[in-house]
């Protein structure tokens, strides 16, 4: 029996068997990787280079010294001449070929007054009086506000603070004046820039379309030039400040060559305009997510010594051709006649997919060639082999050091994190946002940006993802670099008063 035993492994004994070669299997891998990627991501120099110098040598050995100076000496003077010309004119051919690169001088984030501040406490409570909410709908939005993530710093204009809120066109106006006068002055300010040097303007808010419009309140205020040319968008949720981003990229790229020019870019959501006051449950979902906020950006053709971020790329997708996507988060009427946000039960899966092609596009244009190898390998033995080989899922950090991601709700983020296999750090600033600010429509990646930058994360050559989700159903992202950290942060920095206590267990 004894014997028996000596030769019997009993299950834990297997069991940390398995462990330990796994564990095993996995330290190799790390280990194997970054060299992987150290021969991938630089073939050109570590493979094709030396092989070719080889080449080169053995040619030479075999010709001998003679024969190679006979050979040189029996070249044409137009051979030497294409040889040396061609590369240079290629050169300068691609260099006054491409478009030009578009910078980041400063933006700024508005931070409404302390009167605006509402806790979760207190809208809760408005929502008990209110009278279109009855019992089971009042349960229902407590339940929801204290899941959703925000915390008791966020803000609303105070005409929601009302019971019942007084939703008009002039508190909408006034929000308007407060929310974007606040953080242009701010922009300004920190920049070092006058109005009259504003060559172009772009503005987006989706619910609100006043007339005169956003710009023209803008160029009203700031008495801007009579040549300006200014952009008004509308209608483009949440992932419009993308959106913006890109009209001022194309518009600055379009000025001649040796002319500076600047472009001011203004995001911003009205709250008071879209806040719903119905007892419909999927339309009750914005009004407790969305907040007061506004962003201002200062984009310019110059790199001089104020630039801090170069745009690299902006990747776009919209998937409104699908009726499941394009009906997933609309502005309608209820039964009785309320008007408000309406978010389908699809949003979530809506915007996974949506993200999926979103990264698809993207992946191709900032991964190194390491992922993108790996990637297809697993591709085609997927295919050639069946569902039975994973997919592999690239890893993002490898072309991302920072990663700002719309904080439309926990849903939302947590669903792009597990999608990218993200850390906690790397969702930190999205989930930040959303307890300190809530919801800010398309000006949130800038608020995310700034939490990154308090924390004093940012170091020159980082790259910046921001991926925003929109109504339509849209995917946007902008990938900056940074070329220069930030030197001072106080001036009208969101996080000013509160970065010290964050982050915070949600």
């Amino acid at each position: 029996m004894s014997q028996v035993r000596c030769f019997t492994s009993s299950p834990h004994n297997t069991q940390n068997q398995q462990s330990s070669t796994h564990l095993s299997n996995m330290v190799s891998k790390q280990r194997l990787k970054p060299l992987y990627q150290l021969v991938v991501n630089n073939f050109l120099i570590v493979v094709v280079l030396p092989v070719t110098a080889v080449v080169v040598l053995c040619k030479a050995a075999q010709l001998g010294p003679d024969e190679l100076l006979s050979r040189l000496h029996g070249l044409r003077r137009v051979h030497i001449f294409l040889a040396a010309f061609l590369p240079f004119a290629m050169a300068t051919l691609y260099f006054t070929r491409r478009p030009r690169s578009v910078y980041l001088v400063e933006y700024a984030c508005c931070r409404p007054k302390s009167n605006c501040r509402i806790s979760i406490g207190s809208f809760i409570e408005s929502a008990r009086l209110s009278p279109y909410i009855d019992d089971g709908t009042f349960r229902f939005m407590t339940r929801m506000l204290q899941r959703s993530g925000l915390g008791d710093q966020t803000y609303l204009h105070p005409s929601l603070h009302h019971i019942p809120p007084r939703c008009c066109l002039s508190e909408s106006r006034d929000e308007v004046e407060q929310v974007i006068f606040a953080v242009i002055d701010d922009l300004l300010a920190k920049a070092g820039v006058s109005p009259g040097a504003i060559d172009i303007l772009v503005t987006n808010c989706s619910g609100f379309t006043p007339t005169p419009s956003f710009t023209d309140i803008i160029v009203n205020k700031y008495k801007l030039r009579g040549d300006v040319r200014s952009v008004n968008m509308s209608g483009m949720g949440c992932s419009a400040g993308v959106v913006s981003l890109e009209v001022a990229r194309n518009l600055l790229q379009a000025v001649p060559r040796g002319v500076h020019a600047n472009a001011l870019v203004v995001s911003t959501e009205i709250t008071s305009f879209i806040y719903y006051t119905g007892p419909d449950r999927a339309m009750l979902l914005p009004g407790a997510l969305f907040r007061m906020g506004a962003a201002a950006v200062l984009l310019s053709t110059s790199s001089g010594s104020r630039s801090r971020f170069r745009l690299k790329h902006i990747v776009r997708t919209i998937t409104a051709a699908q009726d499941r996507a394009y009906l997933c988060a609309s502005l309608k009427e209820d039964d009785q006649g309320e008007t408000g946000i309406y978010l389908s039960k699809d949003l979530v899966p809506v915007a996974g997919e949506t993200l999926k092609a979103n990264i698809a596009a993207l992946g191709a244009i900032v991964l190194p060639p390491s992922e993108k190898l790996l990637f297809a390998f697993t591709f085609i033995a997927r295919k050639v082999l069946g569902r039975k080989i994973k997919l592999y899922m690239p890893d993002f950090h490898t072309a991302f050091q920072h990663f700002c991601i719309h904080s439309g709700g926990r849903a939302v983020i947590d669903a792009v994190q597990t999608s990218l296999c993200l850390s906690d750090e790397n969702v930190e600033p999205s989930r930040m946002t959303l307890h300190r600010f809530g919801n800010t429509s398309s000006s949130s990646l800038w608020y995310e940006l700034a939490y990154i930058e308090a924390k004093g994360r940012t170091r020159k050559g980082d790259r910046v993802w921001m991926v925003g989700f929109g109504s339509g159903f849209k995917c946007n992202s902008a990938v900056w670099e940074c070329i220069r950290s930030p030197s001072d942060t106080a001036i009208g920095a969101p996080w000013a008063d509160s970065i010290h206590l964050y982050p915070v267990k949600i």
